[in-house]
């Protein structure tokens, strides 16, 4: 039986050789392709697919935050990250959040076949340049880890430059919702104004990891 791989990358090149690599192998099928982590989210609830290639960095909801909620909500789906990030925080950040595998994109696509079987067969793989963050000390607490998956989102589409007003509608919550969030999430992290927040965010390479 074919494993079934949707794919998570917000450009549309990558995404387009990913699928026409990873379709060659036999036992691989490209049920799905997403631009972001929201559309992600909402593909894998639809298609079920048994693997996710995941980039970290995408707009609206990033990899780390949505590989948490399929690993939480669709725990027969596992998530292998595809991205160019060897820092050791966002490596953690992202085994922490439940991924079962860490390709660095500049590796060669053997190496993202070869992690897709093993993840397959159950096991977790890990690039070489990346194994090094297994011997960091875990347990760190980040202001950021006490925001809901919800406030996590809104605090990213802060960072694109969206207003309240459109990040109500891409929500489908109201305006005065957005704002009661935004509070919340200024209290959490001791910040006083929305440029506070990302700051914090970017200091902890929690939700942001374009620096």
């Amino acid at each position: 039986m074919s494993t079934r791989v949707l794919l998570a990358d917000d450009h549309a090149m990558v995404r387009q050789g990913l699928c026409s690599l990873l379709e060659k192998e036999q036992d691989m099928e490209i049920v799905g392709e997403a631009e972001d982590g929201q559309k992600a989210l909402e593909l894998v609830r639809e298609l079920l697919p048994d693997i996710v290639v995941m980039d970290i960095q995408m707009p609206n909801l990033n990899g780390i935050d949505a590989a948490r909620q399929i690993v939480r909500d669709l725990r027969g789906v596992k998530v292998i990250a595809l991205s160019m990030y060897s820092d050791g925080l966002i490596v953690e950040n992202m085994l922490k959040a439940g991924a079962s595998g860490y390709v660095l994109k500049d590796y060669a696509v053997e190496e993202l076949v070869r992690a897709i079987r093993i993840v397959k067969a159950g096991d977790s793989y890990l690039s070489p340049k990346t194994t090094s963050v297994l011997l960091r000390p875990r347990g760190r607490k980040l202001l950021t880890d006490s925001l809901t998956d919800n406030e996590r989102q809104i605090a990213q589409m802060l960072w694109n430059e969206k207003s309240a007003k459109q990040i109500a509608a891409e929500l489908h919550v109201s305006v005065n919702a957005v704002d009661a969030a935004k509070r919340k999430i200024r209290d959490k992290l001791g910040v006083v104004s929305d440029v506070g927040i990302v700051k914090v965010a970017l200091k902890e390479k929690r939700l942001f990891v374009d620096v």
